[in-house]
């Protein structure tokens, strides 16, 4: 086998002639993945028998540097589509074992007998081209996850930070869900941010909906009502529960020496446009 990697050519010629073998043997090999294949080409648009083809006339005309795209392009389009990884690995270990097979056939075909140290070093870099290629597709897989989650992360805080006008001077912000230190940081920031924008001069920040607060939150509450008093913003808070009050009390945190404190929304609401009518 010493002269198989100078032969790529003569190799992928005998590997197009044995289409139809590869593709039994690959499909025989790949017991768990055989019933998928259809499922995969319609959820992704992965035509896995052409893609094993491709994979391994990368590996055979050592194209390193074609294989790392495709492993890359690969790892896009399974993260994308949530497609179960273990198919994955299955299916490539299938194409392994199918291209050490063939390779074989070629070998005999041929009538070589190389020495063991030759065959070793053939293995060697035919199993490197295909660990790269599986390395290669996981970080690709990964990365394009990860970046799916972060703009998630993003979206579920854009869509939890809601600023809503009542008036052309007067907002309502209701907190919902549990408060911790990340999302009070977000909090901080986009509050600021739209008090600016929408020259907010009576904020309402409304706490029913808030299912837990850790300490330090209230600590980054007390700060966003420092920031918007600096910016010529009052601070009317609502719907502090009992658990939260204690937690405060414990702490020796308050809200009212920052902000009005009003016992629900409704009364928070009434008051600021009664004092609007008064002054009118």
């Amino acid at each position: 086998m010493s002269l198989i990697l100078q032969e790529g050519n003569q190799i992928k010629e005998f590997f197009n002639q044995h289409q139809k073998e590869i593709e039994e043997n690959l499909l025989a090999e790949a017991g768990n993945v055989r019933d998928k294949i259809e499922e995969i080409q319609i959820i992704g648009n992965i035509n896995l028998i052409e893609n094993a083809h491709k994979l391994i006339g990368y590996v055979v005309e050592r194209q390193i540097e074609d294989l790392e795209k495709f492993a890359e392009k690969e790892g896009i389009v399974w993260a994308k589509y949530s497609m179960t990884l273990m198919f994955k690995l299955d299916w490539v270990q299938a194409i392994r074992r199918t291209l050490w097979s063939f390779l074989y056939r070629y070998d005999q075909k041929q009538n070589k007998s190389d020495s063991r140290e030759e065959f070793y070093a053939l293995e060697k870099k035919i199993n490197e081209q295909i660990d790269k290629f599986l390395n290669v597709f996981f970080l690709s897989y990964s990365r394009y996850k990860d970046r799916l989650l972060e703009a998630e992360r993003e979206l579920v805080e854009n869509l939890s930070v809601q600023i809503i006008p009542i008036s052309t001077t007067t907002a309502i912000f209701p907190l919902i869900g549990t408060i911790d230190a990340y999302r009070s940081e977000t909090i901080e920031d986009k509050v600021l941010a739209e008090v600016g924008r929408g020259r907010i001069q009576t904020l309402i920040i409304d706490l029913s909906g808030v299912a837990d607060m850790e300490g330090d939150v209230t600590h980054h509450l007390l700060k966003v009502i420092d920031g918007i008093s600096l910016m010529g913003c009052n601070a009317v808070i609502t719907g502090t529960r009992a658990d939260i009050a204690s937690k405060m009390v414990k702490e020796g945190l308050s809200f009212r020496d920052k902000a009005e404190v009003k016992a629900n929304l409704q009364q928070a609401i009434t008051d600021v446009f009664e004092g609007v009518e008064q002054s009118n």
